[in-house]
């Protein structure tokens, strides 16, 4: 904060293009006053809650099918692989095209990121499970699905939860993209429409807020994961 501030009081850049910290807090009380703050943070909560759950529930339930599943895991393992290196950002026109510029674009664009991001990590999780748990669970008479929900499940949660960490992340770095394109609100529309008027310190006050939302997002998965996969803490 002192080497922000230091820098953008220097003279030695334009204010309007880096401001000072207490400029951004002025647009951020100017922001809350007209109500605009607390409206975006909740629209954009909303949109990247919907669109993680559909993403994560989807990469969890893929990602556990394909790893386990030969039949499946060959037909889909080639298709997902071509996906990943599609940007969010990229799907946006064909999102608008498809679900019209309301909310089911913007989920769309969220869902893909994230059911990427969690499908790669149950998959690698889940088909990285130590065959001496599987043989050891047989031994024993484990019928297959006891095998599935007590040995397999539990020896990928930790990847699961990596990658639901990570699917959280990437729900708000794809939420800006969906929000960029076609939006009336939001905290990606707000930095855009900032953009427009050169109103620097407005944009600084969505960026800053993305980094705090996304941050206390990051904080609440560790936290469930000490709790969900504490053998893994042991």
């Amino acid at each position: 904060m002192a080497v922000w501030w230091l820098i953008a009081a220097s003279g030695l850049v334009n204010p309007d293009l880096f401001p000072t910290p207490d400029a951004v807090w002025l647009a951020a009380m100017d922001l809350y006053q007209e109500g605009i703050l607390l409206s975006d943070m909740g629209t954009s909560l909303t949109r990247a809650a919907i669109g993680f759950l559909i993403g994560a529930i989807g990469g969890v339930l893929v990602g556990l099918l394909t790893a386990r599943t030969r039949v499946i895991g060959f037909a889909l393992n080639p298709l997902l692989t071509l996906l990943r290196p599609i940007p969010a950002i990229a799907l946006v026109p064909l999102a608008i095209v498809w679900f019209g510029i309301g909310e089911g674009s913007k989920y769309f664009v969220i869902a893909y990121t994230v059911f990427l991001a969690v499908w790669l990590n149950t998959h690698h999780g889940t088909s990285s499970v130590a065959n001496t748990y599987i043989r050891a669970s047989r031994s024993l008479g484990a019928s297959t699905p006891r095998e599935f929900f007590e040995v397999v499940v539990p020896a990928a949660a930790p990847h699961i939860v990596a990658g639901l960490r990570m699917g959280a992340a990437l729900a708000f770095l794809s939420l800006v993209a969906a929000e960029l394109s076609g939006a009336s609100s939001g905290i990606g529309f707000r930095i855009q429409e900032a953009r427009q008027f050169i109103q620097t310190d407005r944009m600084f006050v969505g960026l800053i807020e993305l980094g705090l939302l996304g941050a206390a997002l990051d904080l609440f998965f560790v936290s469930l994961s000490r709790r969900l996969v504490h053998w893994e803490h042991l």
